[in-house]
């Protein structure tokens, strides 16, 4: 049985759909990343699941023991004028004073040297760690992250990666949000990608990302292209998935690729880059949803 299970969720502020239909589920010990453009949905099912906010029809439950769930919100709200190791010390004595130790805590999300600086002082990279170290408190059962790698630098990234796969390597079910697609990628079991509210795709990032006969060719040129005879010639279907971005529904060979390649100079049009063969997940991401690739950057 999933430990979180999201079913059929819908919810509506007035004549907004923000999250239409929505079903997915995660196992224990495993790691699912919700990816989405901006305002696909993804925070109003994190915060159902959470109890912030009510579904409209459908459910989305936890089947944990309520004091071992783990949450790490977009907006922390830690006390400024505190610790890290002092607020780590009272949300252990909340969790009831087991699990990982204040030491062990710091350590597995690389604040070790900032356990004595005031939150106020930390950057904003430092404080996910210490939200995410929050979270780990309790030795979750389930563990609700979002945007959990926001502002976070490199080195801070590989130590929350780590951090995270020990908490399901441990047996937690985690649930993931992010813009960050190679982190996605990185780090998750698998993905579900939502769009306008409704799933759009599921599965193993290798799964997503297979080279298919519709995975086709990508390339870049001029915007508003009139690619007509190329079509033909191609004998495939071609999209303007982005501006200046494009997306040829054909099988990726040799042949292919030099018919592109010629078509262009012929026509003194200048290439960006052509890839063929297996999707990155930002093409995966850009082919599914409303929003091009370059909207899935981290937010500054």
């Amino acid at each position: 049985m999933p430990v979180i299970d999201v079913s059929c969720l819908t919810v509506e502020y007035d004549s907004l759909v923000a999250v239409n239909k929505v079903s997915f589920c995660v196992d224990a010990g495993e790691i699912v990343a919700l990816l989405g453009p901006n305002g696909a949905g993804k925070t109003t099912t994190m915060e159902v699941l959470e109890g912030y906010r009510a579904a409209t029809t459908g459910t989305a439950t936890i089947d944990a023991v309520e004091d071992r769930v783990g949450v790490l919100l977009q907006e922390d709200g830690i006390y400024p004028s505190a610790k890290p190791k002092d607020v780590l010390k009272l949300f252990r004595a909340l969790y009831g004073g087991t699990g990982p130790t204040v030491e062990e805590l710091l350590q597995r999300v690389g604040l070790t040297d900032r356990a004595a600086t005031t939150i106020r002082q930390l950057s904003g990279g430092e404080k996910r760690r210490l939200g995410l170290a929050l979270a780990l408190c309790g030795e979750p059962q389930a563990l609700l992250l979002d945007e959990p790698t926001s502002g976070v630098d490199q080195a801070g990234r590989s130590a929350l990666r780590v951090a995270v796969r020990q908490a399901a390597d441990a047996g937690a079910a985690v649930l993931i949000t992010t813009h960050e697609l190679d982190e996605a990628q990185r780090l998750a079991d698998r993905l579900v990608i939502i769009d306008k509210g409704a799933v759009v795709a599921e599965g193993t990032p290798e799964a997503l990302t297979r080279a298919s006969r519709s995975s086709g060719i990508r390339f870049t040129a001029e915007e508003d292209l009139d690619l007509t005879y190329l079509v033909i010639q191609l004998g495939a279907q071609i999209t303007e998935v982005a501006p200046g971005h494009y997306h040829a529904a054909t099988t990726p060979t040799p042949e292919a690729v030099a018919k592109l390649t010629a078509y262009m100079a012929d026509r003194d049009i200048m290439l960006g880059e052509v890839r063929a063969g297996r999707h990155r997940l930002e093409d995966v991401f850009g082919l599914l949803t409303s929003s091009p690739p370059d909207e899935m950057d981290p937010p500054t």
